[in-house]
């Protein structure tokens, strides 16, 4: 049996285009059933300067385009593209605009829970930040989402608590920037082939089977781990 196509999604849980992202490589996924993959949630902060409490939501988006049309024009056009996608995107719900590195901990946590538990927990921060307009940044809804996906939320809660892991996601994202991810989502296709932006379903599968043919012709490596 071949070895699984490794897709790393460079991606913040605050980005909304990252949420109709994963929606359209779910599709893209389900195109291509022949095809085994080793998906993995990489970390990527589109502010890590907003404090660990979080920002009011208005002033973070007036600090950061202004004009208020300008925001509503954007809203509409995401939750245009949301909604082809499944996806009931809230804006009106969001009163904080949260620090997201605690968050990026706890996926990076989920990559060693059983499989599939990584992709549940992304989609659940997603949902319960464009949907029903939840404080991502806030440890007990961190944990709560955790329970959801099926983690041990006792250990996330005492982890949490501490500074584990925070030096690594803080590098993992500094190695994404050297690698010239200045954009999310991006998918990292072997380590080494991106697709970036919330490319259609058909564009990621097709790029999928381009990548997955030519390593079994072995015109392309495995890119590093």
């Amino acid at each position: 049996m071949s070895l699984p196509v490794t897709i790393d999604v460079v991606s913040d849980v605050v980005c909304p285009w990252c949420y109709v992202g994963r929606a359209r490589l779910q599709k893209a996924l389900e195109a291509v059933p022949d095809l085994a993959v080793d998906l993995r949630w990489r970390p990527f902060q589109l502010d890590p300067a907003i404090p660990p409490e979080g920002k009011s939501r208005h002033d973070y988006l007036s600090e950061k385009f202004g004009d208020g049309d300008r925001i509503l024009q954007m809203h509409q056009q995401i939750s245009a593209a949301g909604a082809a996608e499944g996806i009931d995107f809230n804006f009106d719900a969001i009163e904080t605009t949260p620090n997201t590195l605690n968050a990026h901990r706890v996926i990076r946590w989920a990559a060693t829970a059983e499989p599939g538990v990584q992709d549940l927990l992304v989609g659940r921060l997603f949902a319960l930040y464009f949907e029903e307009g939840a404080n991502i940044g806030d440890a007990a809804v961190l944990i709560q989402a955790s329970r959801d996906a099926g983690m041990d939320a006792a250990v996330v809660e005492t982890l949490l608590a501490t500074d584990a892991d925070k030096a690594e996601v803080e590098q993992e994202i500094a190695t994404a920037q050297q690698m010239g991810v200045t954009g999310v989502p991006c998918f990292l296709l072997e380590g080494r082939y991106a697709v970036v932006g919330a490319q259609e379903p058909a564009t990621l599968a097709d790029a999928i089977r381009q990548v997955a043919q030519a390593r079994a012709d072995g015109t392309l490596d495995r890119g590093q781990d």
